[in-house]
């Protein structure tokens, strides 16, 4: 369940463009996308599994009106404004677009379906094992073993011998981990599990905790194979599209080059059911977290407004979605990573109110220039490109990093020699 929950949308369309444009560079870049697109997902499984709750217990450290701002901001991003529309988007261009004579009309059939059924699955969480586990995922996971099986055994071209990445190729890979989301979908996530296992009657706390590892470690390993299978993919695709604008449209041609138009079928197939076991977790988590601190609607009340909204944005093209999701997850990323590695430390800390003050912030600020800047914010670039640019790794992305290295150990000044090294 908790494989098919992370395989989305932004999972199967990013390796495969990041597959044709690093060319020779793929190992470097592969590498970079993995750390961002299964290291840090997993890291956030393992940390909500040691908390024992989902993004408020990330947050209990933080003043209750940050809490309030972080856990919106997060979850209308992986919610009803960017996630969880982009696999209603993803899986209808990638399965039924070329079937019907009017796009638009077609797009807005498909979304009411797709968001339909999302609900259906939505209103009954204490079914998602069953329904995702054992009926969905195992689908999924033939139909990508069919896909692997052609593109290993049968690839359609060389790999490629020019790169398309201007700076480096491990900061390139890593940003493009970002769009998957799946960082910030660990913090979601989480409680899904939880919430799961104890309706399977699981409620000792360190079978509670091992259980959910578990279950992270095999979605990790899942992930990490259809990511590797489908950047291959994308770097034998020079021959089949070159220069394609994105990763769907080098699936799309790739699959139908290899098993014709029973491809096409196929992998409508996978799309689909991969956008929809995504599509339902995100819709779950987000009912889960706003009954929770928002009551006045409900669990219910809040999965169906969450799931009108994002078929309403579902409508928008892929392209559009993608060039507003990309300056937002700068400014949220960094300050999720920092957050799941403290929450991962937290138990050494001697003043956790503090550390988490002092390390976040100056996280945020970072995040947020570097954010604007690439949304294309003058006074913001300016800062990017001057003053910021003297932090170790700015060029990497990774900026924010030294601040927040530099705040976590000032925090930790006060306290003994012990609890620093413990720390």
């Amino acid at each position: 369940m908790t494989f098919a929950l992370f395989l989305g949308a932004g999972n199967m369309i990013f390796p495969p463009y990041l597959g044709q444009v690093a060319g020779p560079d793929l190992v470097v870049a592969i590498l970079g996308f993995l750390l961002t697109g299964v290291g840090l997902p997993l890291l956030g499984v393992i940390a909500t599994a040691r908390l024992g709750g989902g993004l408020s217990s990330f947050t209990r450290d933080l003043p209750s009106w940050v809490a309030m701002v972080v856990g919106l901001v997060l979850y209308l991003s992986i919610g009803p404004l960017f996630a969880a529309p982009r696999t209603g988007i993803v899986a209808w261009e990638m399965s039924f677009a070329g079937a019907f004579p009017d796009a638009e009309y077609g797009q807005m059939i498909y979304s009411i379906a797709f968001f339909g059924v999302t609900l259906l699955l939505c209103l009954f969480p204490g079914r998602l094992i069953d329904n995702i586990g054992k009926i969905i995922t195992p689908m999924l996971v033939l139909v990508l073993l069919a896909i692997a099986a052609g593109v290993f055994l049968f690839p359609l071209g060389e790999l490629g011998t020019v790169t398309g990445i201007k700076d480096s190729a491990f900061s390139w890979g890593f940003q493009q981990g970002y769009q998957t989301m799946d960082t910030l979908a660990s913090l979601a996530f989480g409680i899904v599990i939880i919430t799961a296992l104890r309706q399977r009657g699981v409620t000792d706390k360190n079978e509670m905790t091992r259980y959910t590892i578990t279950a992270g470690v095999i979605a990790a390993v899942g992930l990490a194979a259809v990511y590797l299978t489908l950047a291959y993919l994308g770097a034998t695709s020079h021959s089949v599209i070159p220069g394609a604008e994105n990763g769907a449209d080098i699936l799309t041609a790739y699959i139908e080059g290899l098993y014709g138009s029973w491809g096409t079928v196929l992998l409508g197939i996978s799309i689909t059911l991969a956008c929809l076991t995504t599509s339902v977790g995100l819709m779950t988590a987000c009912g889960e977290y706003f009954s929770e601190v928002l009551p006045m609607l409900g669990y219910r009340g809040w999965v169906i407004l969450c799931t009108l909204v994002s078929a309403l944005i579902a409508n928008v093209g892929l392209t559009q979605l993608l060039e507003v999701t990309i300056p937002a997850l700068l400014i949220i990323y960094p300050f999720a990573i920092a957050l799941i590695l403290l929450a991962l430390v937290r138990g050494f800390l001697k003043s956790p109110i503090k550390t988490y003050m002092m390390t976040l912030l100056p996280v945020f600020v970072v995040g947020l220039v570097d954010g604007l800047a690439a949304s294309g914010v003058t006074w913001a670039a300016g800062i990017s490109e001057g003053v910021l640019s003297w932090l170790p790794l700015h060029a990497d992305s990774l900026g924010w990093l030294a601040p927040g290295l530099a705040g976590f150990m000032l925090s930790l000044a006060g306290g003994s020699k012990e609890n620093l090294a413990e720390a």
